[in-house]
């Protein structure tokens, strides 16, 4: 199936406003459906189109990015081996998985600069940097991110377009759905976090409605990741710490000990893999803000961070890894929410796909008792003009909120709206707004 991403809309405006003075290149990490999204856009809103899948295009086209001082030869021959007509100013070329053939994604320069045609580039982000050692980046490029499918995408491609229109007036107005309102979008955000948004795990979930389906599709997508994180890490480091997000989030530490997970080693090399891992866009890192306040990207600690799945529905297939599926209760539980609290790790982990899905950067914030051992946490902090914006997650209804408390008194010039988001209906009470899970997306 192909669904519909709001990322079309963000297309169709760069093909407008640039009228071909600069390529568009759609990052993402692999799965996530560049290809699916830039084949439907060509087809839609170009009288043809040509597209290079590099990955698998004949030797013959590779080469004729050797020598583009002919561009009509390039032309040419591209029409010939594709048997495509192109117009000008009325046809896009596409170089999918534009990283395999870097002398290729060079010549966008000179592309754009002829002004015949409109370029689409796709590629995970980080094998297009690891493939641009000796060729010169053009700055011809306008890149915009495909993530896997928000929530508001997810209920899309179930046929659903009224729920979340409904739920951001509520929003708006701060006006809850009710108890028996607010436990049906909550086993809606459910099923959402036990799909996830990988296309071809949502896909086999509409086809089949069998979650034995689509934990098999996810098991492939993980199993796909970390044989890339084999190939930029041999020493599989890379690998382990991507296996072992679940693990590292269950500890309820203050970061991610990139130690514990591997083999040892110097932490600059370490902390290249992890650098190499964010690149692949497969996971979001939440850094630890030294100083929370707005600019908090000032006083972010490098070396001090969590580390999320980007997508809730792998992240879930991840945490139950060693167990078959008929054993696997994660799905019994979160359809019947019935999820423990030990695992509210998978809540954490939905509110920052859910954030960085809205375009926030993600930051914590952390500091030790006066009186005791204890260690104090904000799990998200968001910045809003002149102020920033505390939020605590629950994996449950619980009301406490200890931690939002004293960070809110810390920092009483600082904040402006504080959030606790949990599992019941909306409500107000003093300063803090109680955010069922499903409304962060409009955070």
């Amino acid at each position: 199936m192909i669904f519909k991403r709001k990322l079309y809309k963000e297309m169709l405006e760069w093909k407008v406003n640039s009228r071909g003075k600069s390529a568009l290149l759609i990052k993402g990490a692999r799965r996530v459906g560049k290809s699916t999204l830039t084949k439907r856009f060509v087809e839609s809103e170009y009288e043809s189109h040509l597209i290079i899948d590099f990955a698998k295009c004949p030797r013959e086209v590779k080469d004729l990015f050797d020598d583009i001082s002919d561009l009509d030869y390039v032309f040419a021959r591209l029409q010939v081996i594709y048997k495509v007509k192109l117009i000008e100013r009325q046809s896009a070329i596409v170089f999918d998985e534009v990283q395999k053939c870097p002398l290729a994604r060079q010549a966008i320069k000179y592309l754009v600069e002829d002004g015949r045609y409109d370029y689409i580039e796709t590629g995970s982000l980080l094998s297009i940097r690891q493939n641009v050692k000796d060729i010169m980046i053009p700055s011809e490029e306008h890149e915009v991110v495909l993530n896997p499918l928000d929530y508001e995408e997810f209920q899309w491609a179930l046929g659903n377009e009224v729920s979340i229109p409904m739920m951001k007036k509520f929003f708006d107005e701060r006006k809850g759905f009710g108890d028996a309102g607010a436990r049906g979008e909550m086993r809606n955000l459910r099923l959402y976090m036990l799909v996830g948004g990988m296309p071809q795990a949502v896909n086999a979930y509409i086809e089949t409605k069998n979650f034995e389906d689509v934990d098999t599709i996810k098991r492939e997508i993980i199993n796909l990741y970390e044989k890339d994180f084999i190939k930029i890490d041999p020493s599989g480091n890379a690998s382990k710490l991507f296996k072992a997000i679940p693990s590292e989030l269950t500890k309820n530490a203050s970061r991610y000990t990139v130690k514990a997970p591997t083999d040892g080693g110097r932490t600059s090399r370490m902390m290249k893999s992890v650098f190499d891992m964010q690149d692949s866009m497969v996971v979001n890192l939440a850094y630890h803000a030294n100083d929370p306040n707005v600019g908090m990207a000032l006083h972010r600690d490098g070396e001090r961070f969590k580390m999320f799945m980007a997508d809730t529905g792998l992240f879930i297939t991840l945490a139950f890894w060693d167990k078959k599926f008929t054993e696997n209760i994660i799905y019994e539980k979160l359809l019947s929410d019935k999820l423990s609290a030990d695992l509210g790790y998978v809540y954490e982990n939905l509110v920052a796909q859910m954030l960085r899905a809205n375009g926030h950067e993600l930051y914590y914030y952390t500091w030790p008792s006066e009186t005791s051992n204890h260690l104090y946490e904000v799990d998200f902090l968001l910045s809003n003009g002149t102020k920033i914006e505390p939020i605590e997650v629950k994996s449950s209804g619980y009301k406490t909120h200890r931690s939002l408390d004293l960070f809110c008194e810390k920092f009483s010039s600082r904040v402006n709206k504080r959030y606790l988001i949990y599992t019941k209906d909306l409500r107000k009470d003093g300063n803090i707004t109680y955010l069922p899970a499903y409304m962060t997306q409009f955070l």
